[in-house]
């Protein structure tokens, strides 16, 4: 089986691994999360980064520190993963869901203006909805497949409406937006290092920001929100246990140390699967949007037209042929707990759904030549 998205284990993974093992620093203390950290930092460019035990936290905290809280509405797309709703229901939060781009699969600049104009008012300096009365909280955009969204367009809209950017670049490590790494434009972002994700930390995240009171937030919250002492354990809110173990941050570090490696192959392998659906009828490869040099997390196809039926057709094909393919994630507003969030026009999301096919985009796919 071709697998959709497989690790790739062959730098100093188990050197480090065994390090950890070897003089028993295998929790949260130890060396390797520190230079985990600092090594997002030097790749990304971004000032400060907090390790964490996988995205989804990495997104709760994200949210909790924009000061989300019972009752807000969070914009968002509904062509994402669970994770980016979960997130805000556990901050109490109800998405609002915005649709996405046809260019980007993203959150779309377009929808989110119209949106805004027709629901929204700024009362007091607060964003609210004038229909639901609630305050609206944030603006939560996801990187889909890795494809950054409109990043300076959407950063100008959510000023305008004074509401803070959260950029859900999970699935975007390794890929940029005019020249500079997804995570810039949000006041905060969150990443995944997911078994299946470009690089992996087994299970893990990080908070990502360039505001350094933002910063020790994320790492005093995830930290149990333990006041710093020699014996003394002092709690001064209810913090979190979502630091990432010294193991599996040493296992994040030689997986960072061959990202470029990794990159380069997955945009290899994207050329490679433009060229070969160049010429076959009724269907067309997703390419990176302009301004974007997307790291191609997963590949994409999508049917020219809507059709369930033929799009599972293929699934089933693929998939009984040993290719590991799947559709899009349900829509989050057909989901049972989103069901009665609001949200406005979806068409676009809802046509890529009966449209849309990952195909297998491992690594090692983009470096061999048979």
């Amino acid at each position: 089986m071709a697998a959709l998205h497989e690790p790739l284990f062959r730098g100093h993974e188990w050197e480090y691994v065994k390090e950890c093992i070897d003089t028993g620093w295998v929790s949260t203390a130890g060396k390797f999360v520190d230079r985990f950290e600092t090594m997002l930092v030097d790749y990304t460019g971004i000032s400060h980064a907090s390790a964490v035990v996988n995205g989804t936290a990495a997104l709760h905290v994200c949210l909790m520190l924009a000061g989300i809280r019972q009752n807000d509405e969070v914009i968002c797309q509904p062509l994402t993963f669970a994770a980016t709703c979960a997130a805000i229901a556990y901050c109490g939060g109800l998405p609002h869901f915005v649709d996405v781009s046809p260019t980007t699969l993203g959150l779309c600049p377009d929808a989110l203006e119209t949106r805004l104009n027709e629901t929204a008012e700024i009362v007091d300096g607060v964003c609210q909805n004038r229909l639901t009365r609630r305050r609206i909280g944030a603006v939560v955009c996801m990187h889909t497949y890795g494809h950054a969204v409109e990043l300076d367009r959407l950063a100008a809209l959510c000023a305008r409406w004074h509401l803070p950017l959260i950029e859900d670049a999970a699935e975007s490590l390794g890929s940029f937006y005019q020249g500079r790494h997804t995570g810039h434009w949000g006041v905060l972002s969150a990443v995944s290092f997911n078994g299946n994700k470009i690089v992996t930390t087994g299970g893990g995240g990080a908070v990502l920001t360039n505001d350094p009171y933002l910063a020790r937030q994320a790492k005093h919250l995830t930290t149990t929100a333990k006041l710093p002492h020699r014996w003394e354990f002092e709690h001064d809110r209810v913090g979190y246990n979502y630091r990432l173990p010294n193991l599996n941050a040493a296992l994040g570090c030689a997986q960072l140390e061959q990202l470029p490696n990794y990159v380069a192959a997955k945009r290899t392998l994207a050329q490679r699967y433009a060229e070969a659906f160049r010429d076959v009828a009724n269907v067309s490869f997703f390419t990176e949007p302009s301004g974007c040099c997307s790291n191609y997390w997963l590949n994409v196809i999508l049917l020219d037209h809507p059709d369930r039926s033929a799009r599972d057709a293929i699934l089933t094909a693929t998939n009984d042929a040993g290719l590991m393919t799947r559709p899009a994630w349900q829509l989050m507003h057909r989901l049972a707990p989103y069901a009665l969030a609001p949200h406005g026009d979806l068409k676009v999301a809802e046509s890529l759904y009966d449209r849309l096919i990952n195909i297998p985009s491992s690594v090692t796919l983009g470096e061999s030549h048979g």
